[in-house]
């Protein structure tokens, strides 16, 4: 294995590597090449093509996981692709680079297809030159030899943790596709194009069977990740047992399809304030501002309760938008009597102040949302 020490990023780690060394997040896609790779044989000469021993099991079990599939060879699409699909397993796969290109530049594309950072892909190719090119341009994928292709759920870079969204996270995806190709096909403003989707977002407290989904969006999520600080279920269980603490978890659907859990917020009731201790959203929905609707919504409860709403933010390498969407929102540092007697805020991490006003709920979908702090969990609509 060449393997390729993936850099600290936004998103909390949760592969160790040797001692001394920095640990590498999860995968989140893996690339494959074809020849002799993911099939025994090459296709340009004919050969009897199958599937490589285990490779089948591999491509199952990182699915389930949710981990995503590509694919980056050199070959003509639609022979290649017909092949995928006689040997019955071109449905795991998601933006397939197939041509004559680099497989660098393909496995750059689909990491930004994807919105993923580049050390969360993986690739897998039997060449060893093929594996040097793509560790030479984008040293942070991970890149694997053919033959370990069987061996590679074993390994820690690909148990994530598994969930119900995690196990229709290639289906989700697709239902992403589809739905920026009729968006493609639309003829109208944006605004209209969203009306047409039928979005039904809904808040709701998290109870139990949510939190390995939490969790989960504390560790893949980082453009849309207010902190990068990972809460573990039992940090998650804790709070759902604080008066203190409210644990919100956003699910989105609309007539393509459920985009599952998508965003989650952690919120103390403090004297005088409310404070934001985490926001965090899907990169997948980022186009449909569901984080801004998400702050939005927050900031109209504060202010329909009376209180200031403060948030906690920590830079990092790929959360600049969060940093864009709370000075939009008002946020800013100035000092107000609300924070008398708090706790300072962590090294690495602002303390956001707003004055909140009530929001108009948006026009482009349906929001329903529970009263915080209340024994009525029941959803009703934001107007």
């Amino acid at each position: 294995m060449t393997g390729m020490a993936g850099t600290e990023t936004a998103e909390t780690t949760t592969t160790t590597e040797a001692a001394g060394k920095p640990a590498s997040p999860a995968v989140k896609c893996l690339v494959w090449d074809l020849d002799n790779t993911l099939w025994q044989g090459v296709l340009l000469e004919n050969d009897d093509l199958v599937l490589r021993p285990g490779v089948l099991e591999t491509l199952r079990a990182l699915d389930e996981r949710g981990i995503l599939q590509s694919v980056a060879s050199r070959n003509e699409y639609d022979d290649a692709w017909a092949r995928l699909e006689a040997l019955g397993v071109a449905e795991y796969f998601v933006l397939p680079h197939i041509g004559w290109g680099r497989k660098s530049d393909a496995v750059r594309a689909v990491a930004e297809q994807l919105n993923f950072a580049q050390n969360t892909i993986a690739f897998i190719d039997d060449q060893h030159t093929e594996r040097a090119e793509v560790a030479y341009h984008l040293p942070d994928v991970r890149c694997y030899d053919a033959p370990e292709a069987a061996a590679l759920p074993d390994l820690a870079d690909f148990t994530p943790t598994v969930t119900g969204d995690a196990r229709r996270r290639r289906a989700m995806y697709q239902e992403k596709f589809r739905r920026e190709a009729a968006q493609s096909e639309f003829n109208g403003p944006d605004e209209d194009f969203l009306r047409s989707l039928e979005m039904r977002m809904r808040i709701a407290r998290a109870d139990e069977s949510d939190l390995a989904r939490v969790e989960e969006l504390t560790l893949r999520t980082s453009q849309m990740n207010a902190t990068g600080v990972h809460y573990s279920d039992a940090d998650l269980r804790a709070l759902l047992t604080d008066p203190d603490h409210e644990v919100l978890v956003t699910t989105v659907e609309d007539r393509f399809g459920s985009h599952g859990a998508v965003g989650v917020a952690l919120l103390e009731r403090q004297r005088d304030s409310w404070r934001l201790k985490l926001l965090a959203t899907s990169c997948r929905v980022v186009n449909f501002g569901i984080g801004t609707h998400l702050l939005r919504w927050i900031a109209d409860r504060a202010a329909r309760a009376g209180v200031h709403l403060e948030a906690d933010f920590r830079r990092t390498e790929r959360n600049r938008i969060m940093e864009v969407a709370y000075r939009f929102a008002g946020f800013d540092s100035k000092p107000c009597p609300c924070r008398d007697g708090q706790d300072p805020a962590t090294a690495g991490v602002q303390r956001l102040h707003l004055v909140p006003q009530r929001q108009a709920a948006p026009a482009t979908l349906t929001v329903t949302g529970p009263a915080l702090w209340s024994a009525d969990g029941t959803g009703t609509p934001w107007a």
